[in-house]
């Protein structure tokens, strides 16, 4: 097996208050350099909080997150310029244009302004943006804001890009243009880690599916393996059956 890029080892998060909320259990999972990676489960399994923590939007409760082999908190600075987070929220600056939007993006992450701008004019025309370089994000469509986040999570060219549900409430067909922007960044060589709760996104995007409950890895596999093994045509019946197997054993 390759060598990981990414290696979550026994990590648990536990958020505080009058009840703890135990988000994570001990997660053991390593990503390979160079594949997309799905995290599935119900609302509440813990995907999102797993990929916020590869993001390093939040510190781990215990356990540790490597990349390459030593600890991410050994240099949070640097390990960050090589992590790119395309949060589920549309969080765009209204008061900025596009291209503003995706030059400043640049510049926050370290690049000259001259950088920024020739980066961010290559994804304006990589994206089909150019007729919205210079509107304001309120004024886009569910996809074209969905592009924008995406080229704005590129902008400084890291190594592993996070996708927290990037086509949720889009049309069919809009979700399969991002589809196709997603796989050209996996054929260019990122690390995609992919939540979603659309299981045919999963199944033509993912090279291996990683599969949470109740804060626990429940299997790791790759789509064309796990409908083999549930004698299913599609991942999202696998999906059901899992949940039904789960439920079976509460």
């Amino acid at each position: 097996m390759k060598t990981p890029i990414i290696s979550v080892q026994n990590v648990t998060k536990t958020y505080n208050g009058e009840k703890p909320v135990y988000a994570l259990r001990g997660i053991t999972l390593d990503i390979i350099q160079g594949e997309i990676i799905s995290l599935l489960g119900v609302n509440g399994a813990g995907k999102t909080t797993l990929s916020s923590l590869i993001a390093t939007l939040h510190p781990v409760t215990s356990g540790d997150i490597l990349y390459n082999g030593k600890s991410i908190y050994e240099d949070l600075y640097n390990y960050r310029h090589l992590v790119g987070f395309c949060p589920q929220k549309v969080n765009l600056d209204d008061d900025l244009t596009v291209e503003q939007n995706l030059v400043f993006a640049g510049q926050y992450m370290g690049l000259s302004k001259e950088d920024s701008e020739k980066r961010a004019h290559a994804f304006i025309k990589e994206y089909n943006l150019n007729k919205y370089r210079n509107s304001k994000p309120d004024t886009l469509s569910g996809g074209y804001a969905r592009r924008v986040l995406i080229a704005r999570s590129l902008m400084h060219s890291p190594e592993i890009l996070i996708l927290d549900e990037p086509t949720v409430g889009l049309d069919p067909h809009i979700r399969h243009q991002l589809w196709e922007i997603i796989m050209q960044l996996k054929n260019n060589g990122t690390t995609v880690i992919l939540t979603t709760h659309y299981l045919d996104e999963a199944d033509f995007l993912s090279d291996r599916i990683c599969v949470i409950d109740k804060g626990r890895v429940q299997l790791i596999d790759t789509p064309t393996t796990l409908k083999t093994t549930y004698n299913k045509s599609c991942l999202e019946d696998v999906f059901i059956q899992l949940v039904q197997e789960e439920t079976e054993t509460e």
